[in-house]
């Protein structure tokens, strides 16, 4: 397996407080992984140094072979990034549709099946239904629907959810936890932040557990399910 991504001695802070310590991992192509940890370790933090809305002050993040970690925002994600934020954040002011085609970007690669309206709503049958709602109209469910969809739109080469399934009903989970596995049936690369340790446990192959700014612990879904204990230390209340 090819790495896509590799994060490699992150260093970041807020003004003087230093929030990440040599953080280092990768995705390969094709794969899914976590970030574990307790709300304030340094997960979302993470993130934004990944798509440059956090500066990194130390370590460097490379992408497909080149470096991203000086780059803007809207650079990094014309290497292939996507991001479905904390909170969705959908345009409010604009329909389901139009959230669609906002962001919307063909893949320079020579790809079969390239995501677009019809593909989006195909998948994600409810927006379809919805395509003409302004945001504010949707639920928590299917603006999650809307948020993965519109990511999905720029045609990314790796997705990442920050609180994948956060304050969604159950069976609105159950919906997100199956579109994420059919991506990864897909071959999508995924890095997928949430607190639904069972479902992770069966849809990643890797994790990587946070604690104060440091991965802690790293490793396969056999071993975490082999240590519960990392579990209860790192993610417990």
């Amino acid at each position: 397996m090819s790495t896509f991504l590799s994060v490699k001695g992150v260093k970041a802070s807020y003004g003087h407080a230093q929030a990440l310590f040599d953080i280092s991992f990768d995705v390969g192509a094709g794969e899914v992984v976590t970030l574990l940890g307790r709300n304030g370790m340094g997960r979302s933090t993470t993130v934004k140094c990944l798509f440059g809305m956090l500066p990194v002050t130390g370590g460097n993040i490379w992408v497909g072979g080149t470096r991203v970690d000086r780059m803007p925002s809207h650079r990094i994600a014309r290497h292939g990034l996507a991001l479905v934020p904390e909170g969705r954040q959908v345009f409010s002011n604009l329909t389901v549709e139009e959230n669609l085609v906002a962001t919307a970007r063909a893949s320079k690669k020579d790809v079969i099946r390239q995501w677009d309206l019809d593909r989006v709503y195909a998948f994600f049958p409810r927006l379809k239904e919805r395509r003409g709602n302004l945001g504010t109209q949707l639920s928590g469910g299917e603006q999650q629907m809307l948020a993965i969809g519109r990511a999905l739109m720029t045609n990314p080469r790796l997705l990442v959810l920050d609180e994948a399934t956060e304050g969604l009903a159950p069976l609105i989970r159950n919906e997100i936890w199956r579109a994420l596995t059919e991506l990864k049936q897909d071959g999508l690369s995924q890095i997928v932040i949430d607190k639904n340790v069972k479902s992770l446990l069966n849809l990643a192959d890797r994790h990587f557990v946070i604690e104060k700014g440091r991965v802690v612990w790293s490793g396969s879904s056999t071993e975490l399910r082999g240590q519960p204990e990392i579990v209860h230390q790192y993610m417990g209340v």
